[in-house]
């Protein structure tokens, strides 16, 4: 409820965003569901089928559980003790940390952004899959800056579909890798302007050109 009235009590005027500040600077998360976490969402939905087996997350569990069949095992990785459900402590991007060839599908959302040594978590990844194992990986394109995410760890990167699969294609094969954009330049501003995914039409969310590319999400496959 607290969020329905903020979008009606501060409501965005399209016709005038000449505005130094943004009508949210959270996301949107303070008024509803985040445009990039539909994007995410929808990307995990078509590929369902794909998680199963041993699957892993970074930090929690909940799109696994989410989006997951046939799930033999939940993992919870995380780089240092703190988290009190994490099942694997690890560091991506060092592969001494990482147990081998123990996992069917990899859930990796958002996090390659904020991590400056990509390149090395993506082998991370590799490494930590089976044969046959199925990474789904999704960043950011147009977006703001997470202070959050940039006053713990750091923000580092904006990706184009190009440079992520170039990138993915350089550990797991050219053959081995799918990519798809989701964005278009009414998401792209609404996403930089904090308005909630609510606030949009199924039509506009999903109206798709690439030349504005606000969440890119990848599907790699570790060949067999």
């Amino acid at each position: 409820m607290k969020k329905l009235l903020k979008r009606l009590l501060k409501k965005p005027n399209w016709y005038n965003l000449r505005n130094l500040k943004p009508i949210s600077k959270v996301f949107a998360f303070d008024r509803g569901m985040p445009i990039d976490r539909v994007y995410i969402e929808d990307f995990l939905s078509k590929n369902r089928d794909v998680i199963r087996g041993v699957v892993c997350e970074i930090a929690d569990d909940r799109y696994s559980k989410k989006f997951g069949s046939n799930v033999e095992r939940y993992e919870i990785l995380h780089y240092s003790n703190d988290n009190p459900n994490a099942t694997i402590i690890g560091d991506l991007t060092n592969i001494h940390t990482l147990p081998k060839n123990t996992i069917d599908c990899f859930i990796l959302t958002q996090t390659l952004n904020f991590i400056y040594d990509f390149k090395s978590a993506i082998k991370g990844v590799y490494y930590m899959l089976k044969e046959g194992g199925v990474v789904l990986a999704t960043v950011s394109g147009i977006s703001q800056i997470s202070r959050y995410d940039y006053e713990r760890w750091g923000d580092y990167w904006r990706f184009t579909d190009m440079s992520i699969k170039k990138a993915f294609a350089e550990v797991f094969g050219d053959n081995n890798v799918e990519v798809e954009v989701y964005g278009n330049v009414l998401t792209a501003t609404a996403f930089l302007q904090g308005i909630s995914a609510e606030e949009l039409t199924k039509e506009e969310l999903f109206y798709k050109d690439k030349d504005y590319q606000v969440t890119i999400c990848i599907k790699a496959i570790k060949d067999t």
